[in-house]
């Protein structure tokens, strides 16, 4: 009896734990807005992933519309619920678009990042840039918001999510939103700052 009971013991010591997964936190850029879920960038992510180890989540947790706000509000929650091992925080466009403060954008990201790792998550940043609307001064302002949340938290940040995207007029007729054949462009954009904070078995030796 004690021998099975050792055994049973060193089998679960030996046996990994089963990987958390990614959370996907992010705009109607990740939620596939006007085009098929399953041909979005996290749906290709997830593909790609469960191609190298089935065990390992990708939850897309992405609403169309949505601010910095918005996903501070939602993501306590949603850590609860999942648990996961990383947080990809795609946020921050929406702000951008309704000329909201960049500054108040950055706390709420800022926030995102900290809520993630105390929830023992990995947090990602992708970010954004806008369409000079609202003048120069606060574009340039918007956009350097990214990088001073990664520099102030020593977060893994894509500095422009949708890099290469125009210059191919990848973009459907609104402007905004990235059509089909950008999609596995992003996967890469993504899976770039993701890979190192992978699993091993999950990671594809860094290949992006």
């Amino acid at each position: 009896m004690v021998r099975l009971l050792f055994l049973a013991i060193l089998w679960m010591v030996s046996v990994p734990a089963l990987a958390r997964g990614i959370l996907v936190l992010g705009d109607s850029i990740s939620a596939a807005y006007g085009i098929e879920k399953s041909q979005g960038w996290v749906a290709l992510l997830e593909s790609e992933i469960h191609q190298r180890c089935d065990d390992y989540p990708v939850i897309n947790a992405s609403v169309s519309g949505e601010t910095t706000a918005g996903g501070r509000s939602r993501l306590p929650a949603l850590l609860d619920r999942h648990q996961p091992d990383i947080v990809v925080i795609e946020l921050g466009g929406n702000d951008g678009l309704r000329g909201l403060s960049p500054l108040a954008m950055a706390n709420n990201l800022q926030q995102m990042v900290q809520a993630s790792r105390d929830a023992d998550a990995n947090p990602v940043l992708l970010g954004m840039r806008i369409p000079p609307n609202y003048g120069q001064q606060y574009t340039r302002l918007f956009e350097q918001q990214f990088a001073k949340v990664s520099d102030a938290t020593g977060t893994p940040l894509f500095p422009f999510f949708l890099e290469g995207v125009v210059e191919k007029g990848w973009m459907q007729d609104d402007g905004i939103h990235p059509t089909v054949d950008a999609q596995p462009l992003l996967k890469r954009h993504a899976l770039s700052v993701l890979e190192p904070l992978m699993p091993g078995q999950c990671s594809g030796g860094g290949n992006v």
